[in-house]
C-alpha cells in the first residue's frame, strides 16, 4: 500500500470509511464481522480508518473501537462531530458544549484517549464556523485530538475556518460522477496546504458494479438519490456498461479504475471507500500503486463526468444541509 501525508502523518493512500458497517445502507453487520473486516484491512496495509458520531447514532464508533483495539497505536483514526442522532433524528449542532460532549463520548466509544483527526461533519447555520472550529482547536491544545478537519464545505467556508484555526483536512464526496470539489475546493485545499479526503470514490457503489435500486432494502439512502431513480438510472446504467468495458480493456476492475482516477487527481488527495465485504475491500485496495496509461484515465474522465451523469447527487432536503458549491445547472 502506497502512502500519502494526512494531517502531517504518512497513512495509506486508500483508507477505510466505516459508515457502511451499520449506517445509511440496508445491510448491517455484527461486531464479529466488523472486527474481521477491519483486521483484514489493517493486515492488508490500511492505516487510515474513518468513522463519525452520526453513524449508527453512536454505535459505529463503539463497533470500530472494539475492532481496532489490538492495533490502535499503529493506525490513524478519524471521526466527526457536529451531526449526531438525537431522539432518532439526524441533528446538526455546532455549539461548543455539544462538540465537547460529542468528543468525550467518542473517546469512550472508541476506547482511546486521542483521535488523530476530528472533523466538523456539517456546518451549523446557527453557529459561526469560526466558533465551532475554535472549539475544536481547543481540543487539540487539550491533547484530545491531533488535528481539525471539515466535511462537505465550500472553499469560502474552508478559508474562513482556516483563518480561525489551521484546518488539516477537508472531506467531501469526490469521484468520476461527483465533481463538485473541482469548482473551487480542490484548488483551495492545495493553496492552503489542506489534505483532501474523497469519500464515496466508487459513487455509492455505482462504479463498482452490481448495484440494483430495485433490490435496495429499507433504509438504504440511495433509494432517495435522484441518480438511482427512473430514467436517470436507466441512462447511468448504460454509462456504467461502457465504463466496465473500458476497465476490462486494461485488465482491471471498474472499481480499481475509479479509485485510480481519484488518486491521480492530486498528491494531496486520499481515497476513502467503504464496504462491508472483505472481497470488495481487497479489490479496492489493489488500486493502490496501479500504473495506468494516462490516456486510460482521460477516457474514464470523458466517459463519466458531470455532463454525462444524469440526476443530482442528493435530494433537495439533504442538499440543503450541504455547504459545498453546486454547479450552476444543478
Amino acid at each position: 500500500m502506497l502512502q500519502r501525508k494526512l494531517a502531517g502523518r504518512l497513512v495509506s493512500e486508500i483508507g477505510l470509511g466505516c459508515m457502511n458497517l451499520n449506517h445509511a445502507y440496508a445491510k448491517k453487520v455484527d461486531q464479529a464481522t466488523a472486527t474481521s473486516l477491519l483486521t483484514k484491512a489493517f493486515d492488508a496495509g490500511v492505516t487510515h480508518f474513518d468513522t463519525a458520531a452520526l453513524y449508527g447514532f453512536g454505535s459505529n464508533e463503539k463497533m470500530v473501537g472494539e475492532a481496532i483495539k489490538p492495533f490502535r497505536k499503529d493506525i490513524f483514526l478519524a471521526s466527526k462531530c457536529g451531526m449526531t442522532g438525537v431522539n432518532g433524528k439526524r441533528t446538526i449542532d455546532g455549539h461548543p458544549a455539544t462538540l465537547k460532549a460529542t468528543l468525550d463520548t467518542a473517546l469512550t466509544s472508541l476506547q482511546t484517549d486521542h483521535i488523530d483527526l476530528y472533523y466538523l461533519h456539517r456546518i451549523d447555520p446557527d453557529v459561526p464556523v469560526e466558533e465551532s472550529v475554535g472549539t475544536l482547536g481547543d481540543m487539540v491544545k487539550a491533547g484530545k485530538i491531533g488535528a481539525v478537519g471539515l466535511s462537505e464545505v465550500s472553499a469560502e467556508t474552508l478559508r474562513k475556518a482556516h483563518g480561525e484555526y489551521p484546518i488539516a483536512a477537508l472531506q467531501t464526496e469526490y469521484s468520476l460522477w461527483t465533481r463538485n470539489a473541482e469548482i473551487a475546493v480542490l484548488d483551495a485545499c492545495k493553496d492552503l496546504g489542506v489534505d483532501f479526503v474523497a469519500f464515496s470514490p466508487l459513487a455509492r457503489g455505482y462504479l463498482a458494479g452490481g448495484v440494483d435500486p430495485a433490490s435496495m432494502g429499507e433504509g438504504d439512502i440511495r433509494k432517495g438519490m435522484p441518480r438511482f431513480q427512473g430514467d436517470n438510472w436507466t441512462a447511468n446504467q448504460q454509462l456504467y456498461a461502457d465504463f466496465a468495458s473500458l476497465a476490462a480493456s486494461a485488465d482491471i476492475t471498474p472499481a480499481q479504475l475509479a479509485m485510480a482516477w481519484v488518486l491521480a487527481q492530486g498528491e494531496h488527495i486520499h481515497a476513502l471507500p467503504g464496504t462491508s465485504s472483505e472481497a470488495h475491500l481487497i479489490e479496492d485496495l489493489q488500486a493502490s500503486g496501479l500504473q495506468l496509461p494516462p490516456e486510460l484515465l482521460v477516457k474514464a474522465d470523458e466517459l463519466i463526468n458531470r455532463q454525462t451523469v444524469k440526476g443530482a447527487r442528493y435530494p433537495a432536503g439533504v442538499q440543503a444541509d450541504i455547504d459545498t458549491e453546486d454547479f450552476a445547472d444543478e
